[in-house]
């Protein structure tokens, strides 16, 4: 078994130079930290995590909070989780799992048994309960998605309303003059969930400024309800040629239900989706859309959480700009006659 001092030794330091390397606990040059850091990879050399944790004063644990809703889609959630996870053990800490069983108790709960050091929170809404209660504990923390007030905090998400606005762009700039948007189910908007709010906003405000007309529907991800989504924007709103999809579970069965309806893709509707890239591959015709980063967004939220613990500045507000994948459900409107 490797030991500090076989890693001292390979160093050419001491053992308390080691030690301070991993605990941070005193300032140690540059070249030094990174020949110790050399040799600890070199020798496989893994601290103990009780030592670790009683040199360092800390738990080298994080804390993620991941509400699992019965109207979220939960694989996006899970990528994200994934790559927090990921990152958090590149920087040799685990990840407590709170779900929204535990909410507001939770975060008391793992505050005051010291079990973390730190807090991530997901799915948030734009007047959260646990806001008040990260501002009152004081723990470094950092939130994936933006509450209304989010003075004092530090966010990291995509820009949605950014995201909405480019796929009407796109539509606008191929033609269309009316377009809908097939949003996630009516809880989801309802319960203020920050990132359906703000692409409705954004959805709606770059419609305005393109001069077209805008429908927004909630959409539950059943194969029935987006069926009867689909009949009656197709019945209801004839003027609509364009769709924007922010739900990704219903992106496959609202294709279907337009094969079915007579409704050609992208012949007699274009649709821009939001979501992971990889529905691209899923369904046909592959979707032009904005892919969701849910690694990007796991691995900055680890980083920025990082160098708050190690009491480096960072922003309070990191928006992830948009990027629009080219795909083959968009074309120009049909011509009326």
């Amino acid at each position: 078994m490797v030991t500090i001092a076989d890693v001292a030794r390979h160093a050419g330091v001491s053992p308390s130079t080691v030690s301070y390397v991993l605990s941070g606990k005193r300032a140690i040059s540059a070249a030094t930290r990174e020949r110790v850091e050399a040799s600890i990879k070199a020798l496989g050399y893994h601290p103990h995590a009780g030592a670790r944790a009683l040199a360092s004063s800390r738990a080298n644990v994080v804390a993620l909070v991941l509400p699992l809703r019965t109207d979220m889609h939960v694989p996006i959630l899970l990528q994200i989780a994934m790559a927090i996870v990921t990152a958090a053990r590149g920087h040799d800490h685990d990840v407590l799992l709170l779900t929204n069983d535990e909410g507001v108790e939770g975060l008391h709960r793992v505050t005051r048994s010291a079990l973390v050091d730190a807090v991530v929170v997901m799915d948030v809404e734009l007047h959260d309960p646990r806001v008040p209660v990260l501002r009152e504990l004081g723990l470094p923390s950092v939130l994936i998605g933006f509450p209304a007030d989010s003075a004092g905090l530090t966010c990291v998400d995509l820009d949605f309303a950014a995201a909405a606005g480019m796929c009407v762009d796109h539509l606008a700039d191929l033609g269309h003059t009316a377009v809908a948007l097939v949003g996630p189910p009516a809880g989801v908007l309802e319960r203020g969930t920050g990132f359906a709010r703000r692409t409705v906003a954004g959805f709606e405000e770059a419609a305005a400024r393109r001069g077209l007309r805008a429908v927004v529907r909630s959409c539950e991800p059943s194969h029935e309800a987006v069926q009867a989504t689909a009949k009656e924007l197709v019945a209801e709103h004839p003027e609509v040629t364009g769709l924007v999809v922010h739900n990704e579970p219903a992106v496959p069965p609202l294709l279907q239900a337009l094969r079915e309806l007579d409704v050609a893709v992208p012949r007699d509707m274009s649709v821009v989706a939001l979501g992971p890239k990889e529905l691209a591959a899923q369904v046909t015709p592959a979707p032009a859309m904005v892919p969701i980063p849910a690694e990007e967004m796991g691995r900055r939220a680890v980083e920025l959480l990082m160098d708050k613990l190690n009491g480096r500045d960072v922003p309070d507000a990191t928006l992830i700009p948009p990027s629009l994948l080219p795909g083959h459900s968009t074309a120009p409107p049909p011509s009326r006659t």
